[in-house]
């Protein structure tokens, strides 16, 4: 069996529908979405609808990112708050908030923060950033000692999660697998590649392998599209799909 894990989509429905092509051509009959589907992007309507799509028409799991859960709700507090760390994805937020309909918005509250599965005897738990926190980071080259301490209260054989948009994967001294499988919409890297990762279980003795896909999309209709959104630092934002070379727009 193969499993695809997605994660970090934000808005960018061009991202998804390549990575979803792909994941068909690889053959893939779960996919799971580890969240921040709509936040700061090109299309976050239309985005929130194609999940919603999937959720009905494909074996699909999908678990609530920080800011879908931000989104959820508008607040000034909130919208202070991601001030207080990037202006643009603040200005972003709140237009976002303006944008998405009432129903858009309680499809997003209504996500599950993790969720646990077992498959063939192998235990799997999806978070968004990690077990503790939506908005924790696992970075690529973390000393394994932080990563242990991070998931040192879960039992799960494979942990994936998101959050950073940059894929990495570690192998633990409790023999326990963590993977981040990167971003579809916003990957923060100088190539703009979709980045998602493929579980292949083998279904009889319950071994894995994981890699992570890299896929191509048409990154300048997308960033187009961004950039005529009209809000404060949405050209930052479309600079960012065409070439990011840091983790907010600057």
């Amino acid at each position: 069996m193969k499993i695809a894990i997605i994660s970090d989509i934000h808005g960018n429905l061009d991202a998804l529908t390549s990575v979803l092509e792909n994941i068909e051509k690889e053959g893939c009959s779960k996919i799971f979405c580890l969240g921040d589907i709509a936040m700061a992007g090109p299309e976050p309507s239309l985005t929130i609808h194609k999940i919603q799509e999937l959720i009905q028409t494909k074996d699909f799991y999908i678990i609530q990112g920080n800011t879908d859960k931000m989104l959820s709700v508008f607040s000034f507090d909130i919208q202070n708050a991601i001030m207080k760390v990037n202006a643009v994805m603040a200005s972003a937020y709140f237009s976002d908030s303006q944008i998405l309909t009432n129903e858009e918005k309680n499809f997003l509250a209504q996500l599950p923060e993790k969720q646990e599965l077992t498959l063939f005897g192998v235990k799997i738990l999806l978070v968004h950033g990690s077990p503790r926190r939506n908005d924790e980071n696992i970075f690529p080259n973390m000393k394994i000692e932080e990563v242990e301490e991070i998931i040192k209260d879960t039992k799960s054989d494979v942990i994936f999660c998101g959050h950073t948009h940059m894929p990495c994967g570690y192998q633990t001294n409790t023999e326990q697998t963590v993977v981040n499988v990167g971003s579809v919409g916003r990957p923060f890297s100088e190539t703009p590649l979709s980045c998602y990762a493929i579980m292949e279980i083998e279904e009889e003795i319950g071994t894995f392998e994981i890699k992570h896909n890299f896929v191509e999309y048409e990154v300048e209709k997308a960033a187009e599209k961004i950039r005529k959104r009209g809000f404060e630092g949405a050209d930052k934002l479309a600079k960012m799909l065409l070439h990011a070379t840091s983790r907010y727009p600057e």
